[in-house]
């Protein structure tokens, strides 16, 4: 969807809109009169715990959403986003950021008002609106958009269930008739997870397959996590100069590999390690292993799967 201009309601630059002050409301989200209450897969973000969903966004696409909650011009757009992401039971999750008092991640994102719309994908952000919706626009994205977002996140392996947080002000019996959307017995590895311990949910994950060796979500998501521990801060650019500069050294190779599978380059990331391998028999353990272990992460279905594993049983003998 092409981009236009941005039509702000708060500027980032600390200069007060006026159209927007005539549009403000007092109301908090989920009071009456006030903005859509977070809740079930929606969430609200701050400079707090917006570093803990960029990394969450490999397990999971995440739709951001720059918005104003006081300005009541964005409160149909804020329903119309939340409705359609929680009918998708957890393939998405929407977080909203307030812009007027989160400018930095604004600006992060080159946003210099609101509203706006990125898809974020293993970290990787991805515009989808930018001003306010123009006619049909809001049920394209809705039906069409969204659900693409849930595709393009499948072929980067990023398959994993968003978690379902308790609405506010919400009836008990719907409560209770909510599933969970995270297995009771990966709920430590999960909350792990998201806190950004990517070391200890890995662990966690082991102790789930030493009782249940079958469960493939628990493999899946082990493998994940593993990746995202060696990986998740890693220096891109860094990584990649230094595979670049050294194209023998396997550490400097593995290193580059993680990087492109926490950003979906799934088919980039089996033919560097298969490649190395090709020109360096010698490595075929350590290659092997990081292989195993990458098979695990896309559907099995992946096409690639398939390629990579002939190739490497090849290579192999």
């Amino acid at each position: 969807m092409p981009e236009r201009e941005i039509k702000p309601g708060i500027s980032l630059a600390g200069a007060i809109d006026l159209e927007g002050l005539k549009h403000q409301v007092k109301a908090e989200p989920g009071q009456a009169g006030g903005a859509p209450a977070a809740g079930g897969y929606v969430i609200d973000v701050t400079q707090n715990n917006f570093q803990a969903v960029a990394q969450a966004s490999a397990t999971y696409p995440i739709v951001i959403f720059m918005w104003v909650p006081t300005d009541n011009r964005l409160f149909d757009m804020a329903r119309e986003l939340g409705d359609a992401v929680n009918g998708m039971d957890g393939k998405l999750q929407l977080a909203r950021i307030d812009v007027s008092r989160e400018p930095e991640i604004a600006q992060a994102f080159g946003v210099q008002g609101a509203p706006a719309l990125f898809a974020l994908i293993g970290g990787r952000p991805m515009p989808i609106l930018q001003g306010m919706p123009q006619g049909d626009e809001m049920t394209q994205i809705t039906t069409q958009v969204l659900p693409q977002l849930v595709q393009v996140a499948a072929q980067a392996g990023v398959t994993g269930t968003a978690p379902y947080i308790t609405p506010q002000n919400a009836d008990d019996e719907e409560d209770t008739q909510k599933e969970p959307a995270v297995p009771p017995e990966h709920a430590e590895a999960h909350r792990l997870a998201q806190e950004g311990d990517y070391a200890g949910a890995a662990d966690a994950y082991e102790q789930v397959l030493e009782r249940e060796p079958d469960d493939e979500l628990a493999k899946r998501e082990r493998a994940k996590a593993l990746l995202l521990a060696r990986s998740a801060n890693a220096d891109v650019r860094e990584a990649r100069e230094k595979a670049a500069a050294n194209p023998d050294d396997l550490d400097a190779q593995l290193a580059v590999a993680d990087v492109d599978m926490i950003g979906g380059q799934i088919q980039d990331a089996f033919d560097r390690l298969l490649d190395y391998l090709a020109a360096h028999p010698d490595a075929v353990e350590p290659i092997r292993e990081r292989m195993l272990e990458y098979f695990l992460i896309p559907e099995a279905t992946d096409e690639r799967l398939a390629r990579a594993r002939r190739r490497l049983a090849t290579l192999m003998y």
